[in-house]
């Protein structure tokens, strides 16, 4: 987990609270809020959190409770091109972790993390619902069926030019 702190813009708070206003900064509609302001921003830094609990009257804990708990959040931007890696039972056993590895090894990062450039980043979901596919990667919402380590590079091309 990266320390960057992120300044808020003035634009951007007033973001915040209208997301938070449009669902009556009711603390029983955190996830919605939590889902439009990821919408909005592309993820869900801490300074984020904070406002998000100031205006629907929670505790910041409980926010990055919820935050940390669902894998659809994150705390961390996403690359312009966010490939996830499913690693459920069947994609595992088929074979996800040599693509995952093989992912890492090509763009030089880890799960969790964004390139330099800002173009890609790696996370790992359990199931896409395409069993039948296994090995499966979405970039974006492009899916991609029965991967193997030797189509990454060809994957990654596609969205380098």
């Amino acid at each position: 987990m990266s320390n960057i702190k992120v300044e808020l813009k003035k634009y951007q708070v007033e973001q915040i609270k209208e997301i938070c206003k449009s669902f009556g900064n009711n603390p029983d509609e955190l996830i919605n809020v939590l889902h439009k302001v990821q919408g909005t921003f592309g993820y869900l830094p801490a300074e984020v959190q904070e406002v998000i609990a100031q205006e629907l009257k929670v505790p910041v804990a409980k926010v990055y409770g919820v935050v940390t708990f669902y894998s659809y959040f994150t705390m961390l931007p996403k690359g312009a091109y966010p490939i996830s890696v499913c690693t459920g039972t069947a994609c595992y056993v088929r074979g996800a972790e040599t693509v995952l590895q093989e992912f890492k090894k090509e763009l030089g990062i880890e799960v969790g993390q964004t390139t330099d450039d800002g173009r890609f980043s790696i996370s790992c979901l359990r199931c896409v619902g395409a069993c039948g596919l296994a090995p499966v990667v979405m970039v974006g919402d492009k899916t991609y069926g029965r991967v193997s380590p030797d189509m990454v590079r060809d994957i990654i091309k596609e969205y380098s030019d």
